[in-house]
């Protein structure tokens, strides 16, 4: 099977964006293309912005993933998505998590979380552009765990990416086989978000 595909996961230390980018590097690998994952940390442990670029393909040179070249954005919080949005090309898909997470400086007072982060989005993406809006937070915490909204995220990209459902799940029992407890909820974790996405 053949896929080509650069993907941004953006979000907030915690959040679990460099799980979910090794999950897709295991998926990849499954499929006998080349991957190639790199993450760039802001200050992640302080609930900073951390994003991971993916790319899939036959071969792929570089992990960058230039401005206009995305062809997906999982957006794993609403002012992540804004911080990324010029990275998706034209006709790309941007899956927003609904979810706020206050920065440190919104929650000290210097400045506000933005209204209608979701709206402004879709007004100011391209018109062949797809945003797509989830709650990952509530799917997650549906199975247990608000540590799932990754897994959730991935759950609504699978809609898009063409990959048999089977692999997906041996992708997950695998990235999470040294925590083998954690699959079950892992795996619901995945549906709730291919039937929400």
């Amino acid at each position: 099977m053949s896929l080509e595909a650069s993907i941004v996961l953006a979000g907030v230390g915690g959040q679990g964006t460099l799980i979910a980018g090794k999950l897709l590097g295991i998926l990849a690998m499954k499929m006998g293309l080349d991957v190639k994952v790199s993450e760039v940390h802001g200050m992640s442990q302080r609930g900073g912005s951390v994003i991971t670029y993916v790319k899939i393909a036959p071969q792929v040179h570089s992990p960058i993933i230039e401005e206009g070249t995305a062809d997906f954005i999982l957006s794993f919080e609403q002012v992540e998505a804004v911080r990324w949005a010029s990275l998706l090309k034209k006709g790309g898909v941007m899956i927003v998590n609904s979810q706020q997470i206050e920065s440190l400086p919104v929650l000290m007072g210097q400045t506000e979380y933005p209204d209608n982060v979701i709206d402004a989005l879709k007004d100011a993406a391209d018109p062949e552009a797809k945003i797509v809006e989830i709650d990952a937070l509530s799917l997650a915490l549906e199975t247990g765990t608000s540590k799932a909204v990754n897994i959730v995220m991935l759950g609504a990209l699978s809609n898009y990416l063409g990959v048999d459902e089977a692999l997906w799940k041996e992708s997950i029992e695998e990235a999470f086989s040294a925590k083998p407890k954690t699959i079950p909820g892992n795996l619901s974790a995945f549906e709730k978000g291919r039937s929400n996405g």
